[in-house]
């Protein structure tokens, strides 16, 4: 099952600094074994925003669920999920 999940950071102001370095270094490791793994094939940057617009490969939607929950940002994220059928008239 592919899906479309745009995902919005918000680190509320105050937050420590320290702190949110490790999350989001742990973010980027988590996000990396998830696209070696296959589950997370496409991966963009939103320019201006701390956002991204991915695509997710999974069995279902609470593995899904699952991953998305898994990630050391999802504390601090607004997602927005949609799911994907082949379209008739792609050629791939």
């Amino acid at each position: 099952m592919l899906f479309c999940v745009e995902m919005t950071v918000n680190i509320p102001l105050g937050s420590d600094l320290e702190k949110m370095d490790e999350i989001k270094k742990a973010e980027k490791e988590r996000a990396i074994e998830l696209q070696k793994l296959g589950k997370w094939p496409h991966l963009w940057r939103v320019t201006g925003k701390y956002s991204n617009i991915s695509i997710f490969d999974v069995e279902s939607n609470e593995e899904l669920h699952n991953l998305l929950i898994s990630l050391p940002l999802f504390p601090y994220m607004s997602i927005q999920v949609t799911a994907l059928s082949q379209h008739p008239s792609s050629i791939h």
